[in-house]
């Protein structure tokens, strides 16, 4: 579970509902003191693979369920690049995915699910039309990556690479399949942008509850720690600090023309629920996309989440309990990709900052917020 701030007047409201002193510190303190982030594959009949270009940075991620879920999508951002979107509202008829793409390459880059949909036709796994016959279902999303990719233009070979690999164990981070070639803080131009990637995070409940999420971060503004208000990856100012995107909205700090940027991602549970419901998962996750990214959801995002419902588990939880648990799961996803990340020539990433700059800006309270 991803780390979450101090709680204090919180917790003196649990002490007038009842709650003990000790008992709410213990909490507070088990709020502090997280388990670590896990990946989306902690989740049962969920596997991941990536195919990463060695000369270009670009790639692509499968994200597979195996035997299928239930799924879902919301689409946030005003320039979206997606494809099957429209088969996962609840209204339509096939309920299954087999498969979500995400990759690079831009609009180029949704040629990924043809290498996808071969694997898996391969393997007799698809939305029956025959006795002998399946049609794969997988949704994909794409992010533009074509300043970074060196004309490599993701494809079905990339795509069927990525899932001949996808297993269960821990998932890669950082500058791996469609992360390669992602970056943020492009608010000032790429001059003084960072570095982004892939990141992915879970949350396990004693219930057998699991929620995670993977993301791909390619955004044009701040990545912010939730837990802690601090900017962890953004804009950069010439003496190393962070010009703060807030600061660059209202005007107190020159920006550059909008840039091509999205962040799309996946979040998977083992609860059973319906397309209705696991569509409103996927909403739900937004949230958690919005606390990390500041601006987010802008005309030229492509903001995308997909969800994905194993059905394991029957009882235990509830819809909102679980939508919950998605947004927390990709927003620590969020933040855990730009961690990760590496630097590029010219394009540093967060381990590359001096130690004061790389613990994060406090966010100041701007008036008027």
């Amino acid at each position: 579970m991803g780390r979450v701030g101090k709680l204090g007047p919180p917790a003196l409201m649990m002490a007038s509902l009842g709650f003990s002193p000790a008992g709410a510190q213990e909490n507070v303190a088990a709020l502090e003191n997280p388990t670590p982030a896990g990946g989306i594959t902690d989740v049962a009949g969920i596997r991941v693979g990536h195919f990463t270009y060695p000369d270009a940075h670009t790639g692509c991620t499968v994200v597979i369920a195996d035997g299928g879920a239930t799924g879902g999508v919301d689409v946030r951002g005003g320039a979206p690049g997606t494809a099957e979107t429209d088969l996962l509202d609840p209204v339509n008829t096939v309920q299954e995915v087999n498969a979500v793409v995400l990759s690079g390459g831009s609009a180029f880059g949704l040629a990924t699910r043809d290498g996808v949909m071969r694997y898996l036709e391969e393997r007799g796994e698809g939305y029956r039309v025959g006795a002998d016959l399946v049609v794969p279902i997988v949704p994909a999303a794409i992010i533009f990556d074509l300043g970074l990719s060196g004309g490599v233009r993701p494809g079905p070979d990339c795509g069927y690479a990525a899932a001949t690999g996808a297993s269960t164990q821990g998932v890669a981070e950082g500058n791996v399949g469609a992360g390669a070639g992602a970056t943020v803080g492009k608010m000032r131009g790429m001059a003084m942008a960072m570095k982004g990637g892939l990141g992915t995070a879970s949350i396990t409940l004693e219930s057998g509850l699991a929620v995670g999420a993977i993301v791909v971060v390619n955004a044009v503004g701040d990545v912010i720690d939730p837990g802690t208000g601090r900017i962890v990856a953004g804009a950069r100012t010439e003496d190393g600090g962070f010009a703060d995107a807030r600061l660059i909205l209202r005007g107190v700090v020159p920006r550059s023309r909008p840039r091509e940027n999205t962040t799309i991602g996946v979040v998977a549970t083992n609860a059973r629920l319906s397309q209705a419901e696991v569509t409103k998962v996927a909403q739900m996750a937004q949230d958690g996309l919005a606390r990390a990214i500041v601006p987010a959801h802008t005309p030229g995002d492509g903001d995308t989440v997909f969800s994905l419902a194993t059905g394991t588990l029957e009882a235990g939880f509830n819809l909102g309990q679980v939508g919950a648990l998605a947004a927390e799961a990709m927003a620590d996803a969020i933040v855990r990709a730009v961690r990760a990340a590496r630097g590029l020539p010219s394009l540093p990433a967060v381990r590359d900052l001096p130690g004061d700059t790389r613990q994060g800006d406090t966010r100041p309270n701007h008036q008027g917020r």
